[in-house]
């Protein structure tokens, strides 16, 4: 049984991450197809699919904040359960696991009720018109009542991958996505739901997930369980899981704010057909990063587990590795949006007023995504070695100091073209400040480590 975790401190590195790398980047691409699969099949719906796929595409910070909370518990909890894993000390893990299991259920049963109740406010502020405010209605109702299947499904997933068992934690959400891709036609046209039937396909689809990886930690073949004595919100344990998971969570609901910052302005400035290339462009992003992301979150239980056993030049080996594959994933994935981006928008919707709008600042939006696979490299190491602090930092940098500030100043002195303009500088600078912190941090940490072990 713990052979699974053990080969993170002896197997030969390249095979090892490409094992552990494969199904983590599977995960992410199918996961990212829930809500991408949707807006395809919703921008193609007859008569009014370009309405419902901008009122859908204004509900994303609502469904970004609430995988923020799953990524609050789940991120904030699993790097440190691989580090516990590398020290052999399996009933921490374990205790760790079970208040990441409590903070979810909390977080559940909050959003869920929040948001139902003021939903509609929430849209409008969120760049819903009249024309809109139906379709996104309808979707987020549903959608709503999923909320607990979304927690579990990508909280717990982390401890699933966490412990070596990456291809399990790709089935998971394999089961779920080719769910929603069989049930999304069904119901959008077969039973003629629309908005509706892609949001309860949906529902359906993150149930089955959330069961699976609910059934595979209360199993015997996953080396931390699921245990009812670990259930409970521990003071200790959730002021570590909150110390480490709040840069993950600030890197994700601050992804609502810019949304709802660059929708607002986007409306302001130019209307529904504006807000509409903002919808497609961000599942492009979502294309383009979630693969890459996916590479990072693979390999960072390989660095957590050889930080805990005291495998610095193991760490060190993982983290070069990981920078170039996520480098070229950005660099080429993220050239084709610039280069071609009709590839990519002609994918959600066949109106042609939309697609020619969407091709015509594509290229610009995502100009400088091409080198952000650094910073991704550089943040999930932060993550993999408990430097929560900084890691909190850069999250903050990137969208609430940099892209928020300038998504609202630019517009004056460019007009709508300013509100695309601001992610590529965003995403300079912050690539840039990182790489230069991570530089000299970097050998901070490890000469810490190595005087602790050698204390």
């Amino acid at each position: 049984m713990q052979k699974n975790d053990e080969r993170l401190g002896t197997a030969p590195l390249g095979r090892l991450m490409l094992s552990m790398a494969l199904p983590a980047v599977a995960a992410q691409i199918i996961n990212v197809l829930y809500n991408i699969v949707d807006r395809i099949y919703i921008g193609h719906i007859a008569g009014y699919g370009e309405l419902a796929l901008t009122g859908v595409g204004i509900t994303a910070p609502i469904l970004t904040v609430i995988s923020a909370f799953s990524a609050f518990a789940g991120m904030g909890g699993a790097p440190q359960a691989s580090i516990q894993l590398g020290k052999k000390n399996y009933e921490r893990a374990e205790q760790i696991l079970g208040s990441s299991v409590a903070m979810l259920l909390l977080f559940s049963a909050a959003l869920t009720i929040l948001f139902q109740i003021f939903k509609t406010p929430v849209l409008y502020l969120f760049g819903a018109s009249d024309n809109t405010i139906v379709y996104a209605q309808q979707y987020i109702t549903i959608y709503l009542t999923g909320t607990v299947f979304v927690q579990f499904s990508l909280g717990l997933n982390t401890y699933i991958s966490g412990q070596g068992n990456s291809k399990v934690a790709m089935f998971s959400v394999l089961l779920g996505a080719v769910t929603n891709i069989i049930l999304d036609p069904i119901f959008i046209f077969g039973f003629q739901m629309g908005v509706r039937g892609a949001a309860l396909a949906t529902v359906i689809s993150q149930a089955l997930s959330a069961s699976w990886v609910v059934h595979f930690l209360t199993s015997s073949k996953s080396v931390i369980r699921i245990r009812k004595k670990c259930i409970r919100l521990d003071k200790k344990t959730v002021t570590g899981i909150a110390a480490l998971g709040i840069s993950p969570f600030i890197m994700q609901s601050t992804e609502s704010l810019v949304m709802i910052t660059l929708n607002s302005g986007l409306q302001k400035y130019g209307g529904d057909m504006y807000v509409g290339t903002m919808s497609i462009m961000n599942s492009i992003m979502q294309l383009i990063v979630i693969p890459v992301q996916g590479v990072s979150q693979g390999v960072q239980p390989i660095m957590s587990y050889n930080y805990g056993a005291g495998n610095l030049e193991r760490v060190k080996s993982t983290f070069f590795r990981m920078i170039i594959v996520c480098l070229t994933g950005t660099l080429v994935f993220g050239g084709l949006a610039v280069l071609k981006p009709e590839i990519y928008a002609q994918l959600f919707s066949n109106n042609n007023e939309l697609v020619t709008l969407t091709c015509q600042y594509m290229p610009v939006y995502f100009l400088m995504i091409t080198i952000f696979g650094i910073q991704m490299g550089c943040q999930t190491t932060f993550l993999a070695l408990e430097q929560a602090k900084v890691s909190l930092f850069i999250a903050m940098l990137r969208k609430v100091i940099l892209l928020i500030p300038l998504a609202i100043i630019l517009p004056g002195f460019m007009g709508i073209k300013g509100i695309y303009w601001a992610e590529p500088a965003a995403d300079f600078i912050s690539v840039t400040v990182t790489v230069i912190l991570f530089w000299f941090m970097a050998k901070k940490i490890f000469r810490q480590s190595n005087s602790s072990r050698n204390a």
